[in-house]
């Protein structure tokens, strides 16, 4: 288990430094200068420009700028704020906890939602329950996240009173939130459990267990459930990661003080180095959360690490 952990840990080194490259280049390879297009609509002199630019360090060549990137980057040093003049790390460490909380909440709601429409679709197959479930995972996969935010802020907030429209940071301004990211997510573990579970019911022990007399319950948590779970935890882990950087979008619909909604106004203001931190800071989220699933993986079936 320890090599198969330690193998995994040195592949993902090479891709967190490709993740790397391709932030820098947002920056090094973006249309035009990026200085001008920060300053674009503003009055400034050239003295104020050049001096962004030095500041920034984009009066080196390319290679250079690479290589100071990077060795910053490994220091913990992701440039300041041209917007607040604070330290990136310090704008994201704020901004962090509340976009993980969002997502921690929204993926919860997404396995328990998803776990159970699924599960009473492949119990009762081809029926109106099974139709039911399917009818509201192909609505949840092509209803937009922003659009369902809204719906949810106008019956919720503006015409039941239910939920405040501006957040407060309580437990109770994060059910909109995490309702309307977690129920659209739940809609892709609900296809897979169903399809996960129809193919587990078929397999021979199954009968067999009910050739034996065993309860249909235990049946389900003994063997059923536990078997078809290696795919699914593979789709939540990646989901998690997905909700991190899709809670850009539902971020600004709530007012969520995360660092999607920050993400947002830092490319609204033109803040490359704060736009650069934080989809830096997303992308190495994935990445990790894609180690922590390889190893649940392994630990669910030992017959990977062993491979």
């Amino acid at each position: 288990m320890l090599r198969f952990l330690l193998r995994r840990v040195v592949m993902m080194i090479p891709v967190w430094f490709a993740i790397l490259t391709l932030v820098f280049l947002m920056r090094a390879l973006v249309p035009g200068d990026p200085v001008e297009i920060m300053f674009f609509g503003r009055a400034s002199s050239p003295e104020v420009v050049e001096n962004m630019r030095h500041q920034l360090g984009l009066d080196q060549p390319l290679y250079r700028q690479y290589f100071t990137y990077v060795g910053n980057v490994l220091q913990g040093d992701l440039g300041t704020s041209i917007t607040t003049k604070r330290p990136v790390v310090d704008e994201i460490l704020d901004r962090y906890p509340a976009t993980l909380q969002l997502a921690l909440a929204s993926l919860t709601v997404s396995v328990v939602v998803g776990l159970v429409a699924g599960i009473l679709a492949a119990l009762y197959k081809d029926s109106a329950i099974d139709t039911l479930a399917m009818a509201f995972s192909i609505a949840g996969l092509s209803m937009p996240a922003f659009w369902f935010g809204l719906l949810m802020i106008y019956f919720f907030s503006v015409k039941l009173g239910w939920f405040s429209v501006i957040p407060d940071g309580s437990l109770k301004s994060l059910v909109l939130p995490a309702l309307t990211l977690g129920l659209i997510a739940s809609s892709i573990v609900a296809r897979l459990v169903r399809s996960a579970m129809l193919e587990v019911l078929g397999q021979d022990y199954i009968r067999t267990a009910r050739s034996k007399g065993l309860s249909e319950p235990r049946i389900m948590t003994g063997h059923a459930i536990r078997n078809a779970l290696l795919p699914i935890v593979t789709i939540v882990g990646l989901q998690f990661g997905g909700l991190l950087s899709g809670a850009f979008i539902i971020e600004a619909v709530f007012a969520w003080h995360g660092i999607g909604e920050l993400g947002v106004q830092a490319f609204a203001k033109r803040d490359f180095p704060l736009t650069q931190g934080i989809v830096l800071v997303i992308a190495s989220s994935y990445v990790l959360v894609n180690l922590v699933v390889d190893v649940l993986y392994a630990m669910l079936d030992p017959r990977v690490s062993l491979s």
